[in-house]
């Protein structure tokens, strides 16, 4: 469980804290980087680094203590300075080529061995840098960086004996292979070659060449764990590395500049060269580093709230424009997916994409305040499928991992296209988004691609049961077939996103057909929830919710019965309509106990565990899965509500290393912060629209373009967190939406608060668009299964199917007449099967043969006990 600071709780124990006024009420902070703290999440699974990056930079140069992010806040040892870190992941990453300073003989290369103590009294953070003072050593370790140089600055105690360590054999992931050289007194290259991020089969290359200020009096290398004194190469497998010496009896510092590429050795110095020249100032590099930080952080001013409350706000919109990160060099030239080198003509290459998280809020933030990048991000995904000839769900540098389930590429990019970012390439990108949606890669393809397509093409949904490499293609990673109710619901919301990008692209029967199958998320309710179907059609039986974690990705039935962004208000409907609806949010938020006391509801009613997915029927607010259902009483009728959940919600994000909701995901959760905290929220991908809702501050100011949105909403408070009524421009807006022109256009949005509920936006009139209107699955269908004396027949059709069941051998099945009234949702009915009479007790091999008219033939045999 996650625990705010005592402080924190105190002021909260009695109910939602009222924000005090900060130092300067009403403006905007001269140096946002003052209330970033880059130690936030680095604790209790947020996985994000301390270290110093330029913003989207190819450098995250930052200390290794341990932990799938590098940086475990609660070790006691760092072992290293690595050159490459992802903020928030799940599992180690990355983290290539730690450098260590130490003194005295190198008698050890085992980090555990050589690692120094070090304490968070002596420990420093800001956006672009990090210091440290190794205890062990005595020595004050420094980084800043570049866009794709990583610097840093030791200084030594009065010793001959000063060296740095270059361990190429270790990293966060599976280092497979790698080599070292050293090539003259001041420099030191490589390369790294690791994968298998979170048992994916991705692997990748980078390359490395270090530059110190000053000469180095003696080296080394080792193999294995083995040092050798003199030895000037090292390659190969099961750890490689070397070690420089310097005399600092006289002249304590030194600095060395790692640049990076992942094309190659010339890459990597070509990127050292253009990016620092001959220079070695590392603090002139750390103010130019900071001055970037200062304007990327300026994008959104806010203030009026506590210091705490602003913190949590800059440090969230640091950690979302961290990632994805430069992929290519200095000249254009970048490895493609295809193992090749390749140079991009107008566009700027990016890397990392964990789409699966980032489709949601965080390509829109992009979006909203770096277009520029935006568009660069998306060409660099379709580069990625036309170099690999398939496109990725998760990739890792210049390879697929496999990992996470559904389609998150074709929401991503139809937003990007929604938007404007693929001109030029829009075609091309619909034809590689239309092929992942409707096909399999080829079976010597590294990408996993919709491996449950073939069934849910067939069907409208995939089934659960389905056997990896047998039924369903395995490349490792995740599979959609092991996921099969979650990936049906996400392959539904991205064939409705592409229904709109094959509509405004010309391609009108595609759209027809990709709205239709955005309905399919239906094809699993069974009148009460979202459910898996068996290989056989008919309802997984028995089934708890809660407990079959198996059937949905890093979440369960109850987190996933709002996964239909695409279409809210049929969701609404298809839950009984608003009344019902907002009951059931009720339920899964703990309202009454949130008005009640909402920080022990976070904690004790709401799934608070960073790694806890299934155990409540619960809100998760460390996860993705979930993130948009406080903003589904919108449809619901009740907009109010949207404001309680959402400040409960943010109360998990605090200024302290444990005050990141579950991991971070590259900026995702961190997104989620930003937009909640504006009072907007991106709902859908191509939807073209903010949801709007009360913002956390009185005063913000969003920069976008050359435009500016001012948010006004005086005496906001958590008490006084109900809109009352919205402005734009001086114009009362009733709906609880505002289009993305509107909100990218600038203006004043002033937003009216009261400690109560109002009638704002409470009509159906009033509710966000949803934007798949496809009528629902209509074909017409019938399955069975057979389960002990038992027939499930389960029947799909518009308005009433007539089914007849019979069965083989004197066998006979009560009711053997059914007319299912499915209205196009599919229907189970359960009849019995009775043996013959004096049929004695044993086995026995039953056929059961189910016709429904109009529609088509299931025959089923299974072997039936008796007595």
């Amino acid at each position: 469980m996650r625990f705010l600071s005592a402080l924190a709780v105190s002021a909260l124990v009695a109910g939602f804290v009222t924000v005090t006024t900060g130092s300067v009420a009403g403006a905007a902070p001269s140096d946002p980087t003052t209330l970033v703290n880059p130690f936030v999440g680095t604790e209790n699974s947020g996985n994000t680094f301390p270290g110093a990056s330029a913003p989207f930079g190819m450098v995250q140069v930052s200390p290794d203590t341990g932990g799938q992010g590098g940086y475990d806040y609660d070790q006691t040892a760092i072992y290293g300075f690595s050159q490459t870190h992802l903020s928030g992941v799940g599992c180690g990453v990355m983290g290539e080529l730690p450098l260590m300073p130490t003194t005295g003989a190198v008698t050890t290369v085992d980090p555990a061995r050589y690692a120094s103590a070090y304490s968070h009294a002596n420990e420093q953070a800001t956006p672009g840098y990090y210091r440290v003072g190794l205890s062990s050593y005595g020595v004050n370790a420094e980084v800043t960086a570049t866009a794709r140089t990583g610097w840093q600055r030791y200084t030594f105690p009065a010793t001959a004996a000063a060296n740095v360590l270059f361990n190429t054999g270790q990293a966060n992931q599976s280092v497979l292979d790698s080599e070292v050289h050293i090539v003259d007194d001041h420099t030191v290259e490589g390369r790294v070659h690791d994968g298998g991020f979170c048992a994916g089969h991705d692997q990748h290359t980078v390359y490395f060449t270090a530059s110190f200020s000053r000469p180095f009096t003696s080296y080394g290398a080792w193999r294995g764990s083995t040092p050798t004194p003199g030895a000037t190469d090292a390659a190969g497998s099961g750890g490689n590395g070397a070690w420089v010496t310097f005399d600092v009896s006289t002249r304590h510092d030194v600095v060395v500049k790692v640049g990076l590429s992942y094309t190659g050795p010339a890459g990597a110095r070509a990127n050292l060269v253009q990016e620092t020249g001959s220079s070695y100032d590392f603090d002139k590099t750390r103010t130019a580093l900071h001055d970037t930080w200062f304007r990327y952080l300026n994008t959104i001013g806010v203030a009026g709230g506590s210091q705490d409350r602003e913190t949590a706000f800059y440090t969230a919109l640091y950690h979302a424009q961290l990632h994805p990160n430069l992929a290519g060099d200095v000249d254009g030239g970048y490895a493609g997916f295809d193992g090749k080198v390749h140079r991009a003509a107008d566009y700027t290459p990016y890397q990392n994409f964990s789409l699966w998280d980032t489709y949601r809020p965080q390509n829109q933030l992009l979006e909203l305040l770096h277009s520029d990048v935006a568009r660069d991000v998306a060409l660099s995904l379709v580069a990625a499928g036309r170099d690999g000839g398939w496109l990725p769900r998760w990739a890792l540098a210049n390879s697929e991992t496999n990992i996470m389930t559904g389609d998150p590429v074709t929401p991503f990019l139809v937003e990007a296209w929604s938007k404007g970012l693929l001109r030029g390439h829009e075609q091309e990108a619909y034809a590689l988004l239309r092929a992942n949606a409707t096909g399999l890669p080829p079976a010597d393809s590294q990408y996993n691609g919709r491996t449950g397509e073939p069934f849910y093409a067939d069907r409208g949904y995939i089934p659960s049961g389905l056997k990896r490499g047998t039924d369903c293609a395995d490349k490792g990673g995740d599979n959609d077939c092991d996921h099969p109710a979650s990936a049906t619901q996400e392959y539904a919301l991205a064939d409705a996103a592409l229904a709109l990008m094959a509509q405004g692209l010309g391609h009108a029967a595609d759209a027809r057909m990709f709205a239709a199958r955005g309905q399919w998320y239906r094809n699993l309710w069974d009148g009460a929830q979202f459910r898996p179907r068996t290989v056989d059609g008919t309802w997984l039986t028995p089934y708890d919710p809660v407990a079959a974690d198996h059937q949905f990705h890093e979440g369960g039935a109850y987190q996933y019965q709002w996964l239909a962004p695409q279409d809210p208000s049929g969701l609404v409907q298809l839950m009984g309509g608003r009344p019902t609806a907002e009951r059931r949010l009720d339920a899964f938020f703990a309202y009454p106990h949130l008005l009640a006391d909402p920080v022990r509801t976070v904690h004790d009613d709401w799934i608070s565990s960073p790694y806890d997915y299934y155990s409540k029927p619960t809100y998760n607010p460390n996860n993705e899965p979930d993130l948009l259902a406080p903003y589904l009483y919108l449809w619901a009728g009740a907009p109010s509500k949207t404001a309680t959940v959402v400040r409960a919600a943010m109360t998990l994000f605090t200024n302290g290393p444990d005050g990141m909701t579950g991991n971070d995901d590259l900026g995702t959760m961190s997104a989620w912060y930003v937009f909640s905290s504006l009072g907007l929220y991106p709902t859908t991908s191509g939807g073209d629209f903010l949801a709007l809702s009360s913002p956390q501050f009185p005063t913000a100011a969003v920069h976008v373009g050359q435009h500016v949105l001012t948010i006004s909403a005086p005496g906001v408070t958590d008490a006084n967190r109900y809109v009352q009524s919205v402005a734009l421009g001086g114009r009362g807006v009733s709906a609880s939406w505002l289009s993305w022109d509107a909100v990218a256009g600038g203006g004043a949005l002033r937003v009216a608060v009261g400690s109560s509920p109002s009638a704002w936006a409470t009509r159906p009139s009033d509710e966000p668009p949803s934007i798949n209107h496809a009528g629902p699955d209509t074909r017409r269908h019938v399955d069975a299964s057979i389960r002990g004396l038992d027939v499930d027949v389960l029947g799909q059709a518009p308005g009433t199917l007539p089914v007849a069941v019979s069965a083989s051998g004197g066998w006979t099945v009560r009711p053997g007449a059914l007319l299912l009234r499915s209205d196009t949702l599919p229907v189970q009915q359960t009849v019995a099967l009775t043996p013959p009479p004096g049929t004695p007790a044993g086995s026995y091999q039953v056929t059961v043969t189910v016709v429904a008219a109009g529609a088509n033939q299931v025959t089923r045999t299974a072997t039936v006990a008796v007595g």
